[in-house]
């Protein structure tokens, strides 16, 4: 048997050159440009793991001839990031492309007492500073620290650019090479990786170092997967699992099934996750999940997610218990989340429509001379507070964004809407 390298196949295989990052056509677009620019900002890199934030912050390092510091979140204090910072201003010779790069992997795990740190280092302009997130910088990087940088979304890998990966490591990767190795199906490969090439590659050595007895390997879906149950590690809050078992927590719960919604949670508190990060996706799924069905539920995890972040471990578990119970047994619905998301694809798709005079507001008397909102009807002066009138842009016929569901709460809501539609045009309902 040949012995497997310490490095894994996912490190050897770590593109050198921002030409040979997979995917990501957008971003790589935008930093090609700023390279040729000679102007690197401070850039946070938001995405799913394995899609080539860590990568593209050393290649660009590399590419633009700057020393490059590396921290994580997760495991660096305060004294070692003001270390860190404190180097990386230093004049150095090696900098021949400007200043140093300072690269923060998992950058929403800093309190807000480092993040003040790095955005001090910003503004006096002692590093160029390069973020990797996998939640939504909006909510996660303190605001002022988020102002002076550049976010780059980049998106989960499809089907096509994961088999590009692997090919290439089948034919590049030396201890690859001394197999024959043949992939019949990757179906499972695929899938189980997740959009995730660090995974996918994993995943493919790991099924090739248990099959090599021979020196040929036939890849299939039932070896994958029978390769990787033995093979799957316990959770760690910083590692594959981490996204595996959240993922498969809110599942649970947006399925309505407690017990394992439970077992799930559980999983994450004994390996130790911050329970506000728990907290925060039960908020999220109270609204993308529950909605209307039950508006309740949207308080109820607000209320724990403030209690969470108050009360700290060990009692937050039954604070996120409940939570957890609550909006598992309540009501689904995602009809507001579908709502948003088709009125962002029509606004996107169509020209700004111009607001209707009787809609605007007239704060000078030039504007009321003008027309603005001279023609509104103010809807408390009519019956049940509702008068026709039309809310739409001109020239512009709005669909239906919001659609209710079956749930009791938005079968009276469109009741509500129906009768509301009279008002609108009460010859609808003749005709």
């Amino acid at each position: 048997m040949v012995q497997v390298p310490d490095v894994p196949l996912a490190e050897r295989m770590r593109p050198k050159k921002i030409a040979e990052v997979a995917g990501q056509a957008a971003a790589i677009g935008n930093l090609q440009h700023m390279l040729q620019s000679g102007m690197l900002p401070s850039i946070i890199f938001w995405g799913p793991p394995g899609v080539g934030k860590t990568t593209l912050a050393k290649v660009l390092a590399e590419e633009s001839g700057r020393r490059f510091f590396a921290l994580n979140a997760v495991s660096s204090g305060v004294k070692e990031v003001r270390e860190t910072l404190e180097k990386a201003a230093k004049p150095h010779i090696l900098d021949t492309g400007g200043k140093a790069i300072v690269f923060i992997d998992e950058i929403h795990r800093f309190n807000k007492g480092q993040q003040d740190s790095l955005l001090s280092a910003v503004e006096r302009g002692d590093c160029t500073l390069i973020g990797a997130t996998t939640e939504n910088p909006s909510f996660e990087v303190n605001p002022a620290l988020l102002s002076r940088c550049q976010v780059l979304v980049l998106e989960a890998l499809s089907a096509d650019e994961l088999r590009s990966v692997y090919h290439q490591a089948l034919e590049k990767d030396p201890w690859l090479k001394n197999f024959e190795v043949k992939v019949l199906e990757d179906e499972a490969l695929l899938a189980l990786s997740g959009g995730d090439a660090r995974k996918l590659l994993n995943y493919l050595e790991w099924t090739v170092a248990a099959h090599q007895k021979e020196g040929k390997v036939s890849v299939s879906n039932t070896l994958v997967q029978e390769t990787i149950k033995q093979r799957v590690p316990r959770y760690d809050k910083g590692g594959e699992m981490h996204y595996d078992i959240i993922s498969a927590f809110i599942k649970s719960v947006r399925g309505g099934a407690v017990q394992a919604a439970l077992y799930w949670m559980a999983r994450m508190i004994h390996g130790g996750e911050d329970p506000v990060f728990i907290a925060r996706r039960l908020l999220i799924l109270a609204s993308e999940d529950i909605g209307l069905a039950n508006p309740t539920a949207l308080a109820v995890a607000s209320a724990g997610f403030d209690a969470v972040r108050q009360i700290g471990m060990p009692e937050a578990r039954i604070i996120l218990a409940q939570v957890c119970v609550y909006l598992s047994s309540s009501p689904k619905s995602n009809a507001s989340y579908l709502a948003i998301d088709q009125a962002l694809d029509f606004v996107r798709n169509h020209a700004d429509a111009p607001v209707p005079l009787h809609l605007r507001n007239a704060p000078t008397k030039l504007m009321k001379e003008l027309g603005y909102g001279e023609a509104y009807l103010y809807p408390h002066n009519y019956p049940q507070h509702v008068v026709a009138q039309s809310y739409d842009p001109e020239g512009l016929k709005l669909p239906d964004f919001f659609v209710p569901g079956d749930s009791q709460r938005e079968q009276e809501i469109q009741r509500w809407l129906d009768w509301r539609k009279k008002i609108d045009d009460p010859g609808e309902e003749e005709a």
